[in-house]
C-alpha cells in the first residue's frame, strides 16, 4: 500500500543516507526509478512495485507463458511470446507446462531469494490496488515461482526453450526430412537477436580510466524489453542500468567503479544431441543395457471458439541425457523403431543467473567481476566485458556450456555429429556410457566446463564483441584455442565484429565520453567502405544503371537519416551478405582488413543488384532517397527518422528494418525487431559519480533519432535536483 512513510535523504553528497525501513522511489527524466530500501527484500518490493507500474501487461502476458496458460486465456493459435520459438499458444503451453523448476530453488543465494520475495510481493501489491489496464483478465498476482520461472526461461533461450517445438512434437515414428545444408543456415540465422559491446581501458581512453558501451539487438517488447532502474541499499549495493521486463536486479549496469556490458554468444550453442540406439520405440541402450525413457502426460486447457475450456494432453518422453527431441536448431532429426535423439542442456539445471547479477551489483572493479562470475557459474549465454575506474578491462566467455572437450568430440561424435560440430552443435553417441558429458574440478556444476577451460582476457587497451566467439576480442592479442564447443577459432569475423574493431583501434587513446557517443551512432557501413568502389565500377557496366551508379557513388557510406544512397547499398547487401563471395580470402594473419574484394563478375551479385534497383524503381523511391524518409518508426501517426542498417552490412547501429511496401518500418508489430534498443555508454571520471548516458530507442524514439542521450543521474544530489523528480514511498509490509 502507498503510506506517507518519511524517508531521510542526503543531498549534498554522493551517498545515501541510511534507511532504517520503507522503500522510496524516486522518479528522475523519463520516468527512470531511482529505489533505495534497507533490505534485499524491500529493494526487491520496490523493484517489483516499479515493474508493475511501468509494464504491467508485458510482464502479465510473460507470466501467463510462463504458466503453459496462454492457450488457456487467448486460444490456441500464434504464439506472440519472445522466451520461446514455439509458432503457436498450444506449443509454447504444452512446453512451458512441462518445465520443472524442482531441485534448482536451492541454487538462488540468500541476498536473491530474499530480492525475488519482495519483487513478487511488490509487484502483487501493485495489481491488488486496482489500477486501471488494458490487460485486467491477466493482470493477476505472481508468486516467487513466476520469477523463478521467468529467470529460468531466461536461462535457456538458446537451448531448450529455443527448441520448445522439437521437444513437444518429439513422438515415435518421426521422419527427417531436411538436410545439413538447412542446419548451416539455422545456425547462421541464429544471430537474429544479438549486440555489440566495448569496453575501453587506459591505453585507449584520454582519462586513462574505464569506458563501457551496451548495445544489444533485442525485440522492442514483451520479456525481452529493457527498464531503466537504479537499485541501492545504503552502505552494501548501489547500481544503475537497465533490466529485462520483469527480472529482478540490474543486468547491463555500473557500479561507482565498474560498469559491465555483453552479448549473446551465438558463437557457442550450449547443449548437445545425443543419439540413442533403440530397441524399440520407447526404451534405448547404454553400455548394452536397455533403459526405458520417463514418459510424463502434460496436460492443458485450450479455450475454444465459443469460450469453454477444452483439455488437451501430449506426453512428453525424456531419458538421462534430456527429453527425446526431433527437431533442433532448424535440423530434423528421426524417431524412429531404431534410434531416435535426446537434448542435453545442461542451462535446464541453472538457476544461478541471478547470483552473478547480484554479484555484479556489488563489484568496484574488474577482479571483483571475474571473481563473481567464477564463484556463481551462473551466466547462461552471454559473453560479459567489464572496465573499471582504474582503467582495466576484461572479456569473460565463461557462460554454462556442455562439458564435451575435443577428445569426446573425436571418440564420441555419431556421423551427424561429425557434420554439425562444424556448426558449434556435438551429438554424440548416447549408447556409450563413456560419452557422458565430462566434470571439471572447478564446475559447480556436474557436466560443464569449469572456468579454467572457459576464455577469459584482461587488458589495458579494449576488449569488443559482436556475438562472435572468444577468438578475436582483442585483434592486438588473439586468444589461444580452446575446446572446439567453446567457440570457433581463427575463423573469419562478421562485418560487424570488423566494423568495431576497426572503429575501436582509429580512436585509440583518444576516446572520452563524447567521442565513444559519437562511435555508437556514428553508423559506418563497414561492408561498403569494402566494396562499394568496386559496386559502382561494376554498374556502370550494366545497362540502363546510370542514376543508381550516381547515387551509390556520390553516398557518403553511412546510414544516417539524411545519408542518400544507403537505402539502396541496403537492398542490395540483404540479398548477399551473409556469405559474400569475396575475391581476397581470409587471413588469419590480417583478421580485421580480410577477406575483401567482392567478386562482381559473380552473376549472383550482378542480379542482387539489379534485383535491388528494380525493388526501389517499383516502389518509386529514388535511388538518392534520403534514409530516414524510409526508415522509421511511428508513434502516433507520426514518423521518426531512424539510421542505422541491418547487421549484415556491418554498421554497429544494428536496425534490423523490414522492407513492407517500398518502406523499412521498424517493430510495427514484427516479433523479430532485433535492433539497438537500449544503448549507454559509462565513463569513469575519479569521482563517485560516473558519467553516464543512454537511451532507449523505443520508449524514447525522438531522441534516438536525433543522436540524442538521457544524462543518467547516479548520485543523490543529481537525483535529487531532477526537474522531475516525483518521490513515491512504500511500506513493504
Amino acid at each position: 500500500m502507498l503510506t506517507s512513510l518519511a524517508v531521510a535523504l542526503t543531498v549534498a553528497t554522493g551517498a545515501v543516507a541510511p534507511v532504517s525501513s520503507g522503500i522510496t522511489i524516486r522518479y528522475t527524466e523519463y520516468d527512470i526509478p531511482h529505489i533505495v530500501a534497507h533490505d534485499y527484500r524491500s529493494l526487491g518490493y520496490g523493484q517489483g512495485y516499479a515493474a508493475a507500474r511501468a509494464n504491467l501487461c508485458a510482464i502479465s502476458d510473460g507470466v501467463i507463458t510462463l504458466r503453459g496458460e496462454r492457450s488457456r486465456y487467448f486460444g490456441p493459435g500464434p504464439a506472440t511470446t519472445t522466451l520461446t520459438r514455439a509458432a503457436d499458444n498450444v506449443t509454447s503451453d504444452l512446453y512451458f507446462k512441462s518445465v520443472s523448476l524442482d531441485g534448482l530453488l536451492d541454487q538462488p543465494s540468500a541476498d536473491v531469494r530474499q530480492m525475488v520475495r519482495g519483487y513478487a510481493a511488490g509487484y502483487s501489491a501493485y495489481v491488488s490496488e486496482r489500477h486501471p489496464t488494458s490487460c485486467p483478465e491477466i493482470a493477476l498476482p505472481i508468486t516467487e515461482q513466476d520469477v523463478y520461472r521467468r529467470v529460468h526461461a531466461w536461462s535457456t533461450l538458446m537451448t531448450s526453450s529455443g527448441n520448445a517445438g522439437g521437444i513437444v512434437a518429439a513422438a515415435p515414428g518421426t521422419t527427417a526430412n531436411s538436410s545439413l545444408a538447412e542446419l548451416a543456415k539455422t545456425t547462421r540465422d541464429m544471430s537474429g537477436p544479438g549486440s555489440n559491446a566495448i569496453v575501453l581501458g587506459r591505453e585507449a581512453t584520454k582519462s586513462k580510466r574505464g569506458i563501457a558501451v551496451v548495445n544489444p539487438h533485442l525485440p522492442w517488447h514483451g520479456d525481452v524489453a529493457w527498464d531503466m532502474v537504479q537499485l541501492t541499499i545504503p552502505g552494501r549495493i548501489n547500481v544503475s542500468g537497465a533490466t529485462f521486463t520483469g527480472t529482478p536486479f540490474v543486468i547491463a549496469g555500473a557500479t561507482q567503479n565498474m560498469a559491465w556490458t555483453g552479448t549473446i554468444a551465438d558463437a557457442v550453442i550450449p547443449a548437445t544431441l545425443f543419439e540413442l540406439k533403440l530397441t524399440d520405440p520407447t526404451t534405448y541402450l547404454v553400455d548394452g543395457k536397455p533403459e526405458r525413457m520417463r514418459r510424463e502426460d502434460v496436460t492443458i486447457q485450450v479455450k475454444q471458439p465459443d469460450g469453454t475450456l477444452k483439455p488437451v494432453t501430449k506426453p512428453r518422453y525424456s531419458t538421462r541425457y534430456g527429453p527425446v527431441i526431433t527437431n533442433a536448431y532448424g535440423l530434423e532429426l528421426p524417431w524412429t523403431s531404431e534410434k531416435a535423439y535426446a537434448f542435453g542442456d545442461p542451462n535446464s539445471k541453472n538457476m544461478r543467473f541471478l547470483n552473478t547479477m547480484a554479484e555484479f551489483a556489488k563489484a568496484q572493479n574488474v577482479r571483483d567481476f571475474t571473481s563473481a562470475v567464477h564463484r556463481t557459474q551462473g551466466n547462461p549465454l552471454f559473453n560479459m566485458m567489464a572496465a573499471d575506474a582504474t582503467g582495466r578491462t576484461v572479456y569473460s566467455g565463461q557462460s554454462v556450456i556442455p562439458n564435451v572437450p575435443d577428445s569426446l568430440l573425436e571418440s564420441c561424435s555419431t556421423q551427424l555429429g561429425r557434420e554439425t560440430v562444424r556448426f558449434g552443435l556435438a551429438a554424440l553417441d548416447g549408447s556409450r556410457g563413456d560419452c557422458a558429458w565430462r566434470n571439471d574440478k572447478d564446475a559447480i556444476q556436474q557436466g560443464i566446463f569449469g572456468p579454467g577451460n572457459l576464455p577469459e582476457q584482461y587488458r589495458n587497451d579494449y576488449a569488443v564483441n559482436s556475438n562472435e566467439s572468444y577468438w578475436l576480442t582483442n585483434a592486438r592479442e588473439p586468444m589461444k584455442r580452446l575446446n572446439r564447443l567453446v567457440g570457433s577459432f581463427e575463423t573469419a569475423r562478421n562485418v560487424r565484429t570488423r566494423d568495431t574493431l576497426t572503429e575501436v583501434h582509429d580512436g585509440l587513446g583518444k576516446f572520452d565520453l563524447t567521442s565513444t557517443q559519437d562511435l555508437v551512432f556514428s553508423n559506418r557501413v563497414f561492408a561498403a567502405e569494402l566494396t562499394v568502389d568496386s559496386v559502382v565500377t561494376m554498374c556502370r557496366t550494366l545497362p540502363g544503371m546510370g542514376n543508381a551508379c550516381d547515387a551509390l557513388a556520390k553516398w557518403d557510406r553511412r546510414a544516417n537519416v539524411d545519408s542518400r544512397g544507403a537505402l539502396l547499398f541496403s537492398r542490395f547487401w540483404t540479398r548477399i551478405g551473409r556469405n559474400p563471395d569475396w575475391k581476397v580470402p581470409f587471413d588469419v594473419k590480417d583478421p580485421v582488413r580480410t577477406p575483401n574484394t567482392l567478386n562482381t563478375a559473380n552473376p549472383v551479385v550482378v542480379k542482387a543488384f539489379t534485383d535491388a534497383v528494380a525493388e526501389l524503381n517499383a516502389a518509386g523511391i529514388p535511388f538518392d532517397a534520403p534514409l530516414g524518409e524510409h526508415q522509421y518508426v511511428e508513434r502516433d501517426g507520426k514518423r521518426i527518422p531512424f539510421g542505422g542498417s541491418r547487421p549484415e552490412t556491418g554498421t554497429f547501429n544494428v536496425i534490423a528494418s523490414e522492407w513492407d511496401n517500398g518502406y523499412h518500418s521498424i517493430g510495427q508489430g514484427r516479433v523479430g525487431t532485433n535492433s539497438s534498443g537500449y544503448v549507454r555508454v559509462v565513463a569513469f571520471n575519479g569521482t563517485q559519480c560516473p558519467d553516464a548516458r543512454a537511451v532507449v530507442s523505443y520508449q524514447q524514439p525522438e531522441l534516438f533519432s536525433r543522436k540524442q542521450w538521457i544524462t543518467e543521474r547516479f548520485c543523490e544530489r543529481d537525483i535529487m535536483t531532477s526537474p522531475a523528480l516525483k518521490i513515491l514511498r512504500l511500506n513493504a509490509s
